[in-house]
């Protein structure tokens, strides 16, 4: 009961409550059904992992800093519980993912449930844009002659208008939610992409085709539809570094840039560039970040208002988390980021997952309720962890030009690791996570790494304008 109520909290949160419930959804639907599904998962919480990572550790910092940084960088109480509301629902996804997903099976069904958001958003933008989209572009105020967006929005929810390097009319597909901008929505999709391998059968060609070849290619299609550049230049360090394992890293770079030559010729990106002088919008406003973190070094200006500090995010997560929540907010995401890298790299090594042992059960005083974890032999280990290092590159890569630093998405993919990490650990195939306490002098060197590597990149870029 509980995985499947969390299956359909999850397909809410990313679809969106007005799709989904119309006109109930000013009734806070998904308020309740978190609550449900928070309800039915307590009997649950013993015997799963989400008191064994560092991540859940990292989860309760995040939220002490989103708290925090509103509370007191921007001196509004109400505001910071406002903020407090809004930033659970996506940590909760990483709470669903290690309570309920214990084995392969519902491991497959949560990536059915991505792939399904994503064909469903797809399908919807496709058919709004070969059949309704009107030649001439958004409609117009007629006193200022600017576009009536909010129009165009009720008529065309998962479409956005945008104008090419040419001036000519380009409209890109979105989804709901969180996933309202098109670049967004391409991040989604350039992660969940590599996950469907894990359907992937030896030797099943008509298998392989249908459960996974072609949702690939309708994958794809999509993320073309986004025009996102930043999805483009994730596809392309997924590629490389999915390529690098059979055929070595320097010829998996020349495909890398041969797939770039082709997808711009394709016109992937809708006619607008990809270099530095195209980014240098970019470039200012992570300098201008940097000068906020300068000034609110500890909780940052508050969370999600740096639009109101520059006139816009920072379209960079590393920017966006330490401008809004400072360096005491950036070191907890740090700490979430720092083990579910490590973990997932660690199950993706052939070298450090042994084979299979037979584990005898602790001892406790207290009989402690153990969740059920299949057996899943090394192969099946390794194969799962690249996948999930497939995903997660494709998300941070994607994330250095966008300002998603706490989407939903991070979470859930960090939930997803832990699990397959889990699976190992109770066969005895890797060694046990490292505590708390080791983990956070490293927490805090990445991130003071992460500071230096930003400012580095905005001075080096500055230097080449």
């Amino acid at each position: 009961m509980g995985f499947v109520l969390s299956i359909f909290y999850l397909v809410v949160a990313y679809i969106g409550t007005a799709t989904l419930f119309g006109q109930l959804a000013p009734y806070h639907i998904e308020l309740i059904l978190a609550g449900l599904v928070f309800f039915v998962s307590l009997p649950a919480l013993m015997g799963s992992l989400i008191f064994k990572t560092a991540q859940s550790a990292a989860l309760v910092g995040l939220t002490i800093a989103v708290f925090l940084s509103v509370l007191i960088g921007v001196h509004w109480a109400g505001g910071a519980v406002q903020a407090f509301f809004a930033f659970i629902p996506c940590a909760f996804a990483y709470f669903l993912v290690c309570v309920h997903c214990n084995t392969r099976k519902k491991f497959q069904v949560l990536v059915l449930m991505l792939l399904l958001v994503c064909l469903f958003v797809t399908a919807r933008g496709a058919f709004d844009l070969f059949y309704r989209v009107p030649m001439t572009g958004p409609p117009q105020i007629l006193d200022s002659g600017s576009a009536n967006m909010p129009l165009w929005d009720f008529e065309h929810p998962y479409l956005t208008p945008q104008r090419s390097d040419a001036g000519e009319w380009i409209y890109r597909i979105r989804g709901q939610n969180f996933i309202n901008d098109p670049n967004d929505f391409g991040q989604l999709l350039v992660c969940v992409t590599p996950l469907l391998f894990i359907f992937w059968r030896p030797k099943k060609m008509l298998h392989n085709v249908v459960s996974v070849l072609l949702p690939v290619s309708a994958l794809l299609f999509g993320t073309f539809l986004t025009h996102s550049r930043g999805a483009l230049v994730a596809l392309l360090a997924v590629a490389v570094v999915a390529a690098r394992r059979r055929i070595g890293t320097v010829p998996a770079l020349i495909v890398a840039g041969v797939m770039f030559v082709g997808a711009m010729a394709l016109q992937f990106t809708g006619g607008r560039g990809i270099s530095a002088e195209s980014g240098s919008d970019r470039t200012e406003l992570w300098s201008e970040s940097l000068q906020l973190l300068k000034s609110h070094p500890l909780f940052g200006v508050g969370w999600g208002m740096l639009p109101d500090q520059l006139g816009h995010t920072a379209h960079n997560s590393i920017m966006v988390c330490a401008a809004e929540l400072g360096l005491f907010g950036l070191c907890f995401w740090a700490l979430f980021l720092l083990p579910t890298l490590r973990d997932a790299l660690l199950v993706a090594s052939e070298s450090k997952v042994s084979e299979a042992k037979v584990i005898v059960p602790e001892q406790r005083i207290v009989p402690m309720r153990v969740g059920r974890l299949e057996a899943v032999d090394k192969a099946e280990i390794n194969r799962l962890g690249r996948l999930m290092v497939l995903s997660l590159t494709g998300f941070l890569v994607s994330g250095w030009f966008l300002s998603r630093a706490f989407v939903m998405t991070f979470f859930l993919l960090g939930g997803m690791v832990e699990v397959i990490f889990e699976m190992a650990l109770r066969q005895g195939m890797v060694a046990p996570r490292p505590r708390l306490g080791r983990l956070l002098p490293y927490a805090g060197g990445l991130t003071v790494a992460l500071v230096v590597v930003m400012y580095i990149t905005v001075r080096i870029l500055n230097l080449t304008r």
